[in-house]
């Protein structure tokens, strides 16, 4: 790959370094210069450019990314559109992320220009949270370099997620002279919380006296469960103690006493017929983290915890001191989802050029236009749905029936498409982050077209206009950084938001979607019966 300032007239085809600017343009870093954008920048006095040249051999920095992530991602991960040679890995589901440490720094280790960032092994992840990055430094990386770091990975994953099996747990806790009721009542709660946030249940919880006699008679009792929590009414102090006692005098083996991790040093690991059995340190009845929490977490997530794994938990085990670890559970916790992004679908226009019918309700293979439109933004999991309606709003929300969808009627749909765009802003909730703002007449967009859009979002990256395209041409629909909702309400006439996209080229980011959909819409009749007739 070559470097540097380059001449204009041998900059077709090269990749801007660093942004081009002159009056009336402004390209980014990372764009592909063509024929036509070499004679604007002449046009207007460019001369030369700091440019990278790719060689025959060169993987452009998104391809090389795409491939990369694609053989680190193992089940349960999903790799978004790659951009600027990144490529991010999400959970499909909430579970806890497995990492090969050794391929990770295999990889890490070839070559500067190739990166793999991940969240710690065993991470408990929310679903479509961001669990991994593999970024592409420079523009492009040799084709035999690409090869070599993939030959390393080998056929192995190197990440993969261990979803949640929804644990059932029994919970039994014995009792002294003297123990409070309200103290048992309360470590039922943060129990049932704590089994709530690794994806199980509590289904039960019994109370017996603090002996060996009677904690075994209640572990021979007959359960259906996946685990046994066992909370003492005094501290485990020895593998001779009642609780340890009592499992084996029920016919269990103890397998492990302690852990390198504080708090949470006294914990216990032991079988009984076939289950696995879990001796409670005393800061379990606490909601604040603890060893505790993650022998949990790995079980709920059907992985086997030996004496062993225990043992290796003393690196980042002391948890007492770090201020960063997860606050108590007074309420159910809520993990990072990412970014808080809704969905705007504009339905509010009279079809003009139609010639008579509102095109958004014509039916799609048996579907109301404007219901595709709609389902496919509530596929995407954009929350909440917003629908602007306007001409003939009674028989939208009545093809609308039944989605967990948010009408907003604009009254001065005649006035325009920008009137509605901002009734849609205007009725945005204060929390969110960003809105993807979707066309009622675009049956060909799909959930999964709107979800790489919201993948693509990073505005600390610098992509809060997130495009889609095809071939290279801009299409809808589009998703905005809520920098710009103050930009949107102040907006007049019919044309939306197009100019807010043209004045700032600097935050815009394309997803390429490989098909027509982002181009689609059904303006005239030849346009419908194009569509209609390709479905039938």
């Amino acid at each position: 790959m070559q470097f540097g300032a380059l001449p204009l007239e041998a900059a077709e085809g090269a990749i801007l370094a660093h942004a081009a600017i002159a009056p009336g343009v402004s390209f980014k870093k990372g764009r592909r210069l063509s024929a036509d954008d070499v004679a604007l920048l002449r046009g207007r006095g460019v001369t030369e450019v700091i440019a990278a040249r790719l060689g025959p051999e060169d993987v452009h920095e998104d391809e090389a990314a795409r491939r990369l992530a694609a053989a680190v991602a193992g089940p349960g991960l999903r790799c978004a559109a790659a951009f600027t040679g990144r490529v991010n890995l999400h959970a499909e589901r909430a579970g806890l992320l497995l990492v090969d440490r050794a391929a990770v720094d295999r990889l890490n280790g070839r070559d500067e220009a190739v990166t793999l960032a991940t969240l710690p092994e065993h991470a408990m992840v929310a679903e479509r949270q961001m669990v991994a990055t593999v970024k592409i430094i420079p523009f492009a990386v040799p084709g035999p370099l690409l090869e070599a770091c993939l030959a390393l990975l080998g056929d192995a994953p190197a990440l993969r997620l261990a979803p949640f099996i929804g644990l059932r747990a029994r919970l039994i806790q014995t009792e002294l002279p003297g123990t409070a009721a309200k103290m048992l009542d309360k470590t039922v709660a943060v129990t049932e919380r704590r089994l709530h946030e690794v994806g199980g249940g509590l289904a039960g919880e019994t109370r017996v006296a603090h002996t060996v006699e009677a904690l075994a008679a209640e572990l021979r009792r007959p359960s259906d469960v996946d685990l046994i929590l066992i909370a003492g009414a005094s501290a485990i102090t020895d593998r001779r103690d009642v609780l340890p006692a009592a499992i084996e005098a029920a016919g269990g083996e103890v397998l492990h006493f302690g852990m390198p991790v504080d708090p949470g040093n006294l914990i216990l690991l032991a079988r009984l017929a076939g289950r696995p059995v879990l001796g409670l340190p005393g800061c379990a009845r606490s909601p604040k983290l603890n060893g505790f929490d993650w022998v949990l977490q790995r079980l709920a997530a059907g992985l086997e915890v030996t004496p062993g794994d225990i043992m290796r938990m003393g690196v980042g085990g002391l948890l007492m001191e770090i201020p960063s670890r997860p606050q108590p559970r007074e309420t159910p916790a809520a993990p990072a989802t990412g970014p808080r992004v809704a969905g705007i679908v504009l339905a509010a226009g009279q079809s003009r050029r139609m010639g008579g019918p509102n095109k958004l309700l014509v039916a799609i293979d048996g579907k109301p236009m404007v219901r595709r439109a709609v389902e496919a933004a509530l596929a995407a999991r954009l929350a909440p749905v917003l629908v602007v309606t306007g001409h003939m709003s009674e028989q939208v929300a009545q093809a609308l029936a039944g989605l967990p969808v948010r009408l907003v009627h604009n009254p001065d749909y005649a006035l325009g498409l920008a009137t509605s765009l901002k009734a849609g802003v205007a009725a945005l909730p204060a929390e969110i982050d960003a809105a993807v703002v979707c066309l009622g007449d675009m049956p060909k967009v799909t959930g999964r077209l709107i979800r790489s859009l919201v993948e693509a979002y990073n505005p600390l990256e610098g992509r809060a206009i997130i495009v889609p395209t095809r071939l290279g041409k801009r299409g809808n629909p589009v998703l905005w950084d809520r920098r710009f909702f103050a930009a949107m309400r102040a907006l007049g006439g019919d044309a939306g938001a197009k100019a807010l996209i043209g004045q700032n080229e600097e935050l815009v980011a394309e997803v390429e979607t490989g098909d027509a959909a982002p181009l689609t819409d059904i303006d005239t009749p030849e346009a419908l019966a194009e569509l209609t007739g390709s479905a039938a």
